[in-house]
């Protein structure tokens, strides 16, 4: 795993990212996703073609196992049931105990206020990144998404925020980048933000620095999306069609398509 560096500008984040995506597609991490049931095969999918090597149980008595054998983990609350919030628990404390890097997606927590508790629950338990929208950033911060308040709320936290949106943002409290990458069918698709996470928790197994981790996993998804859109007839192609853009996608492409600031 490579260690972070402060020494360079945002103009470099594209051939970070390349660099990222080399070394997962080097090392083939495994990432265990507690995902909500409707994004299950979707993630599972865009996570192989991204290099990585996916896995999805939710059963006590073999979560703890898998997230001891995996390199990164991904919780989910699109799916807000019993079963997959004492998951979240048992995973949680196998991630922390193997001092592996995980991420929460706190998904639809501006629609429950339950949901929404746990997710602060979850939040204080010390997550690397959290990848949200915009609406689910403001019904937990208590504010819009600004600048100002994702820069606040990541350092007060010490976390990442990886916020989807027409731009989207990454922020580690001291650093912010801002990505132009991406589709309108990106928001049209079921389960793509939380592939989008998944894609950020296979980052971080092969990246420790997660700001810069985040950043090359919304890159990635991003110009994957583009790709897609110039064939796809509408979204369910592209749906298809982006999972065969991730998998074809490479460090120049990435270069050359990068609208990073």
């Amino acid at each position: 795993m490579q260690a972070p560096h402060s020494d360079l500008s945002n103009g470099d984040l594209p051939r970070i990212a390349a660099d990222i995506l080399a070394r997962l597609r080097e090392h083939r991490p495994r990432v265990h996703c507690i995902t909500n049931s409707v994004a299950q095969n979707f993630t599972a999918n865009m996570l192989l073609a991204a290099g990585a090597s996916p896995s999805m149980t939710i059963a006590r008595e073999e979560i703890v196992a898998f997230v001891e054998s995996s390199d990164a983990l991904l919780v989910n609350l699109g799916t807000f049931d019993a079963e997959r919030r004492e998951a979240a628990g048992l995973a949680i404390a196998a991630a922390q105990a193997k001092k592996l890097p995980w991420v929460l997606d706190p998904v639809l927590v501006d629609r429950a206020p339950p949901r929404a508790a746990f997710a602060r629950e979850l939040v204080a338990k010390g997550p690397a990144v959290m990848r949200l929208n915009r609406a689910e950033f403001s019904a937990l911060a208590g504010a819009e998404a600004t600048d100002e308040t994702v820069v606040r709320y990541a350092r007060d936290r010490k976390l990442v925020v990886a916020l989807s949106g027409e731009i989207d943002l990454a922020a580690d409290g001291t650093r912010m980048a801002a990505l132009a990458n991406g589709h309108e069918w990106m928001a049209r698709v079921t389960a793509m933000g939380c592939a989008g996470s998944a894609l950020v928790a296979a980052c971080l197994a092969v990246e420790s620095d997660a700001w810069r981790a985040s950043v090359a996993a919304l890159l990635m998804l991003g110009v994957a999306g583009e790709i897609a859109a110039v064939n796809a007839r509408g979204p369910g192609s592209f749906a298809a069609a982006i999972i065969d853009a991730l998998h074809a996608v490479d460090g120049e492409t990435l270069i050359a398509r990068a609208r990073v600031t």
